[in-house]
């Protein structure tokens, strides 16, 4: 099995590749480089925590620990949404709508994913990611 087939790295990528393009199509010139460089970072974070946490799966701290850092990632990019719309910078509000309860679906599957991880993770010489398929 491979990172990609995890359904919290899926949902990541989709805001990730979404995010990046909200800053740079929906937002004023000067927020590509302020506050739409922290959301691009901060859920691109998400993504390759999910990745580097997977790689690392034969330790259960080492997964954990990588998990909750993309979980932590994750809240900041929807403080960095919420600041985009605040501001009036993100004056669309469908999108706004749109992507703050895809980041909010994403933080609730994280949840369960580290849960998952914490109850059912295997030894070091078990492939444990078989039991996290649909997280």
């Amino acid at each position: 099995m491979s990172y990609k087939q995890l359904k919290v790295w899926q949902m990541a990528r989709g805001l990730t590749v979404d995010i990046h393009r909200m800053t740079m199509s929906a937002l004023p010139h000067h927020e590509m480089y302020e506050e739409g460089s922290q959301i691009r970072r901060a859920i691109k974070s998400v993504r390759s925590n999910i990745v580097e946490g997977y790689g690392r799966r034969s330790y259960k701290k080492e997964f954990v620990r990588f998990l909750v850092v993309a979980h932590a990632s994750c809240d900041e990019a929807k403080d960095h949404l919420e600041i985009l719309h605040e501001t009036g910078s993100l004056a669309d509000e469908s999108l706004f709508n749109d992507l703050s309860s895809r980041i909010d679906d994403l933080s609730k599957a994280l949840s369960g994913f580290i849960r998952a991880v914490e109850t059912q993770h295997l030894s070091a010489r078990e492939e444990p990611a078989e039991n996290y398929r649909g997280a």
